[in-house]
């Protein structure tokens, strides 16, 4: 894959077609540490411990439609060319989280693309699904700035009436993922 986004993307249904009600994506940069980790946690099923084992397998798959995975095992492989390391922990019947960890100074680093449009994307075509979405960033001066959109909150302020998929929900949560990104990655004063 040609972004980090796109690996985020192939997680997250993962977690979906596991049944997961919540996913929980994290970017966390960190400049002067050299440091991108991006974790992806979900309620779904889980899997027993052979399965983790096996997951990082391209040609082991859990899914009924095709007999390859390619998806985490890309994710693992590109975390540990920049010097990184990729981490699985999971439960059968309680979730799973999915860290990979990413040294964004390595010539290997794959650019990180549209996270954004990526979670947004997410949220509009699941919308029966839950997602807290989680930034955070230390600048080269050590100033960190984070923001957070959990769908969760928005269900409470739009009430049952509002779908997470209508159009003027879908534009908002755009326009705030765009403008808090502008506002993470702004150079400190």
């Amino acid at each position: 894959m040609r972004e980090l986004s796109l690996n985020v993307m192939d997680i997250a249904q993962n977690s979906i077609s596991a049944g997961a009600s919540l996913i929980t994506i994290q970017v966390v940069e960190d400049v002067p540490g050299d440091l991108l980790s991006i974790s992806v946690t979900d309620n779904g099923c889980g899997m027993t411990k052979e399965q983790v084992e096996h997951v990082i397998d391209p040609f082991y798959t859990t899914r009924t439609t095709r007999s390859v995975g390619l998806g985490v095992p890309l994710f693992k492989m590109e975390a540990e060319m920049t010097g990184g390391s990729f981490v699985i922990d999971s439960e059968k019947g309680k979730g799973t989280t999915l860290t990979a960890s990413f040294k964004p100074s390595s010539v290997d680093m794959i650019p990180l693309g549209d996270i954004s449009g990526t979670v947004q994307l997410l949220i509009s075509c699941n919308p029966d699904r839950d997602f807290l979405f989680t930034r955070q960033r230390r600048g080269e001066d050590g100033t960190q700035r984070d923001f957070a959109l959990d769908t969760r909150e928005l269900r409470q302020v739009l009430g049952d009436d509002v779908p997470l998929d209508s159009p003027d929900v879908v534009l908002w949560i755009k326009e705030f993922l765009e403008e808090q990104t502008g506002e993470l990655l702004k150079p400190s004063c």
